[in-house]
């Protein structure tokens, strides 16, 4: 396969970026996304000129870290999967990518495809956990009973990678569905009961501190979410705030 590759080029976070168009030869189809710009990266090392920053780490879809927007959809053309997924078949011969960013104020430029998430980990950060007590004196999680239905959604919240993807895909740029996911995780779960009020107004407040938008209910987040995380975990977020507001 021969790609005409339109990638997004900027030296740092303080740079104007421009788009570079890069022709890439010999691409198989069998080749993931990360494997083809590995390859382009070879040849612009052999060429002395600078490889393409991005940012990758398992490539098992399961880090987020390989976050891209593929001919302007979060991961790439493909559903419920990752980038490192995404495979050089779902394009063809010819074809012309636009490789980007994920586009947020909240996320910064750091440099080409590398974009500044560590919003995300602020908002983690600000309720996204349980305190127990691990001195000696830790109670067995599986002595509490829960019911199968109610801990399968709270693990289907759980498996909210933090890739931006929803982010990505929202006009108003909303971290509703990852906030909303990490917030579901607990609520669900007698062991997050303590300290739900605090943990939601919290999350809540940092969202909006790291100046991500509102959400609109349009549904492009679960839409392009590589692990399906459902709008109902934003009608549980709103819920458990709206409660924590009235009990003060």
């Amino acid at each position: 396969m021969k790609v005409n590759l339109k990638i997004w080029r900027q030296k740092d976070a303080g740079s104007k970026g421009q788009m570079v168009d890069y022709p890439l030869n010999g691409v198989e189809e069998d080749m993931s996304f990360l494997e083809m710009l590995d390859v382009l990266n070879e040849e612009l090392n052999n060429k002395g000129e600078e490889p393409i920053e991005f940012d990758h780490d398992c490539r098992e879809g399961i880090c987020g870290t390989c976050s891209l927007q593929i001919n302007g959809e979060p991961h790439g053309p493909d559903r419920s999967i990752t980038v490192c997924q995404l495979h050089m078949r779902s394009f063809k011969d010819g074809d012309t990518i636009v490789i980007e960013p994920f586009r947020a104020k909240a996320f910064p430029v750091i440099k080409d495809l590398i974009v500044d998430r560590s919003s995300f980990d602020r908002i983690q950060q600000a309720g996204g956990f349980i305190s127990v007590n691990t001195s000696g004196n830790t109670v067995d999680a599986n002595a509490i009973p829960i019911q199968k239905a109610v801990a399968d959604e709270a693990f289907n919240a759980a498996t909210c990678i933090g890739c931006g993807a929803c982010v990505a895909a929202c006009k108003n740029a909303s971290a509703m569905l990852f906030t909303s996911a990490k917030v579901s995780q607990f609520a669900l779960l007698p062991q997050g009961q303590v300290e739900a009020a605090d943990r939601v107004r919290n999350m809540v407040r940092q969202m909006d501190l790291e100046g991500f938008g509102n959400c609109t209910n349009t549904g492009a987040c679960e839409v392009e979410c590589p692990k399906g995380i459902s709008l109902e975990n934003i009608a549980r977020m709103n819920s458990e705030y709206l409660s924590a507001t009235l009990k003060g």
